[in-house]
């Protein structure tokens, strides 16, 4: 970061339009990365203020107020009481919603409190004539003593006025309290409490004292005596409470002078709509209808680029096959790299339309109406309607989904959330599905306009739901586990989707699915590479044995090599090791090249299609079975008929909604419960009803 460059946090209320301000602030500028030692989302960003003045932004967690009640909240404090001078913030930028300025205006008053330079952005305005709202900007900018701008993210309005005031906040660099607790609470134990260092201002002290969050520049000597401020827990609930009064009572003096709400003006469409999608009966059918539209484009819109990528891929083989010289790196890329990269890009297309529904359903604000509306139904269950939010976002990735688990007061229905999440569907279990269902399901319209392998995926959706609810209602009867909770979601407004807003959103998550898993997959590839074309003695003498066999004397040159390609790799040392397990995976219907299969994917997922792509691609193939779905569809049993079946495909189907989703979940959920208890029971609690549920269904299709 070079040194000029203005430090700036970004900070609000969730729903208040931060992510699109910075959006616009900082364009494709941004990188997203984990703060130090937490696995929470850091976004940052680069804006050019001035033709002389850049900023870098760091948009931190939505919270209502500096008194954290979450790790994620816990993060905005942090970052506010650093010292440093490199991570420290040198203006803060908070965004404040037009129609709840009173409750946004808490967290802006105790930000001031901290005197840091800060600029208030009051987004929305172009809400301001239709809500009847008007506001004294030059009276409320005096009466805050601060920059205030008013701006409308989406429409990209006032932007360049934020830009101006914060060069111009941060060449004033001084700021001073809004409300000053000190002198209306307890002037006596704030004047002791602001002797203990000069190096903090008053409210930074009493935030170390209520919130025990400590810098790590304080000493020793500094700590020690703020520790004795806590003493009397009494006292400080008390100071506390007259705090939050006190600064309500400030703010409601200033929006009583700057602050006007012609209610005759306002329109009633927001109450009207809530009406229609938290219905009792037509709030689910509704919701049932969007997932059944998702679910069929999945597979409408994303036939043409995915066959385009599959043949692309097999075309580049093809030609690095052909025009590279013979030998261990052609090898390499040909039959390890290339197919094990192609086996996740070909779902590029499906996720990103999976990603761009859920982005829409976010910024509309239908999101937190589904949250409201399944709320009785999760309770039922041993859950709390916050427990939709994990299970919604766990048809991305079950990973941040348990991490967003932490918003849960309630410790028993936070476990049981976090136990049950790995069974909705995730985006890497998605190429599974997509590539089987291709190979099982006929490509039929049911009425004329329903597909029916959109069908059967919106039905493994359901599947996993479903037995996550089971398995949450079991879970809720069997643990002895006593709390309370109360559940508490605020409605934002509808408004119409921001194109940048969704384009940044399905651009990062559909980047970091492809890196992600690339990352996996390419280490993935060079080993089974590596592993199936080498082997023991009976695999170098295994184009030896081939040839010498009488049975094999009739066969033509293109037939005896598929035999030498076949016996290679079934003595090489990833043969060896299907072999091993194919007969506890038979009566599922599997051959020992899906067990292995079954085992890489353990990592990721999306690794099953790669893995298969791979082996299948070391394995001699006919010409004319070049893309990866063609070389699945033409790989046969031991009876000469299709592996790749009905009865095959549904019992595959069925292990990978129910089955633990990779490695990565167990770690995380090992780091959320802080024992390895609960993970080892996920996984083989999961893994036994994937294996019993899976036999079931092949012996009873077959």
């Amino acid at each position: 970061m070079p040194k000029n460059d203005i430090k700036v946090a970004l900070i609000g209320n969730p729903n208040t339009g931060k992510t699109s301000l910075f959006n616009q602030l900082t364009g494709l500028n941004q990188k997203v990365g984990n703060y130090p030692g937490v696995t929470v989302d850091k976004k940052q960003g680069t804006s050019k203020l001035s033709t002389t003045q850049n900023a870098v932004i760091t948009d931190l967690p939505g919270t209502y107020s500096i008194n954290p009640t979450s790790l994620d909240e816990s993060i905005v404090l942090k970052t506010l009481l650093k010292k440093d001078i490199k991570e420290s913030p040198d203006v803060i930028l908070v965004v404040a919603d037009i129609e709840n300025l009173k409750r946004n205006l808490l967290l802006f008053s105790q930000i001031k409190d901290l005197e840091i330079p800060t600029v208030l952005a009051i987004n929305m305005v172009d809400q301001m004539t239709r809500k009847g709202i008007s506001i004294d900007l030059s009276l409320l900018k005096k009466e805050l003593n601060t920059e205030v701008v008013l701006i409308s993210a989406r429409k990209n309005q006032g932007i360049d006025d934020v830009k101006a005031a914060i060069i111009r906040c941060h060449v004033a660099a001084k700021a001073s309290p809004l409300c000053g607790i000190n002198s209306k609470i307890d002037p006596d134990y704030f004047h002791k409490l602001k002797e203990i260092s000069p190096n903090y201002s008053l409210y930074e002290l009493w935030l170390m004292v209520t919130q025990n969050n400590y810098p790590e520049t304080i000493t020793k000597e500094e700590k020690d005596k703020l520790l004795a401020f806590k003493k009397d827990v009494s006292k400080l609930k008390k100071y506390q409470h007259k705090e939050t009064i006190y600064r309500y009572q400030e703010i409601n003096k200033i929006l009583k002078k700057t602050y006007i709400v012609d209610k005759s003006k306002a329109t009633d469409l927001r109450s009207k709509l809530d009406k229609i999608f938290t219905h009792k009966i037509f709030g689910y059918a509704i919701f049932a209808l969007i997932l059944l539209v998702i679910f069929q484009s999945i597979f409408d819109w994303a036939s043409v680029p995915m066959d385009f990528i599959d043949s692309t891929f097999a075309q580049i083989s093809d030609f690095t096959k052909n025009n590279l010289q013979p030998g261990i790196l052609t090898d390499l890329l040909t039959e390890g790299i290339i197919p094990g990269i192609g086996g996740v890009i070909i779902f590029i297309p499906q996720i990103a339309i999976l990603f761009l529904f859920i982005a829409v359903l976010e910024e509309t604000g239908y999101m937190s109406r589904v949250v409201f509306l399944m709320d009785k139904i999760m309770r039922r269950y041993g859950m709390n309607g916050k427990s939709v939010i994990p299970l919604i976002s766990g048809t991305a990735c079950a990973i941040p989904a348990i991490m967003a688990t932490r918003t849960i007061s309630s410790w028993k229905e936070r476990l049981i959330t976090i136990l049950v999440v790995p069974f909705t569907t995730c985006s890497a279990r998605l190429p599974v599905y997509a590539i089987l269902i291709s190979l099982i399901i006929p490509k039929t319209k049911i009425f004329g306009f329903l597909n029916l392998q959109g069908l059967v995926l919106l039905s493994l959706y359901a599947l996993g739901f479903a037995t996550a609810i089971l398995a949450a209602y079991i879970l809720h009867k069997t643990l002895k586990i006593e709390s309370k909770s109360f559940f508490v979601i605020e409605m934002p407004n509808y408004k119409l989707p921001s194109i940048k807003n969704v384009g940044f959103d399905v651009l990062e998550k559909t980047k970091a699915f492809v890196f992600g898993a690339g990352k996996i997959i390419l280490a993935l590839s060079i080993i089974l590479w590596f592993l199936a074309s080498n082997g023991p003695e009976s695999y170098k003498n295994a184009e030896k044995n081939v040839i010498e066999n009488a049975d094999n004397q009739t066969l033509s040159s293109e037939e005896i090599q598929q035999k030498v390609a076949s016996a290679k790799l079934e003595n090489s040392y990833i043969g060896i090791m299907g072999k091993s397990i194919e007969p506890a995976i038979k009566p599922l219907g599997y051959d020992w090249k899906i067990g292995i299969a079954l085992i890489t994917s353990f990592a990721a997922r999306e690794v099953f299609v790669g893995t298969l792509a791979t082996i299948y691609s070391v394995e001699a193939d006919d010409e004319n079975t070049t893309t990866i779905k063609q070389k699945m569809a033409s790989e046969v049993n031991e009876t000469g008929g299709k592996l790749f079946n009905f009865p095959v495909g549904m019992s595959l189907l069925v292990f990978y909604a129910f089955a633990m989703q990779c490695m990565a979940t167990l770690a995380i959920v090992k780091r959320e419960t802080k024992t390895w208890k609960w993970p080892l029971i996920q996984l083989f609690g999961m893994t036994g009803l994937a294996y019993v549920s899976s036999f079931i269904i092949y012996q009873i299709l077959s």
